[in-house]
């Protein structure tokens, strides 16, 4: 279950940045509303992934996934340039991810 949470932190963690370049500064109600609560929401169920996955480990699947993800909106979303270099550096993230998950015994407690 902890994964599932790490996941839905995750996925409202791009929500909530997404909305924060949509806000134009603070200064659109609405996604000023979907930045606070899709943050809310990542730290509480980041939170909750503290409970049976290590913090560190957590903290950086959670980050790298992000990382990964809102580069990916900015790109197709926002039109925002990714080259070359950007793109491998993502993959790097990535691989992380995938190591750490599949060979790592630490993401248990």
């Amino acid at each position: 279950m902890s994964f599932i949470y790490l996941l839905i932190a995750i996925i409202a963690e791009v929500i909530a940045t997404s909305a924060l370049k949509a806000s134009n500064g603070f200064t659109e109600l609405v996604p000023i509303i979907f930045t606070v609560l899709g943050y809310a929401i990542a730290l509480f169920f980041l939170g909750l992934t503290f409970k049976s996955i290590p913090m560190g480990l957590a903290y950086a699947m959670w980050s790298a996934a992000g990382i990964v993800l809102i580069s990916c909106v900015g790109w197709i979303v926002f039109k925002q340039n990714l080259d070359l270099p950007a793109m491998i550096g993502l993959g790097f993230i990535l691989l992380g991810i995938v190591i750490i998950n599949v060979f790592s015994k630490s993401t248990e407690l």
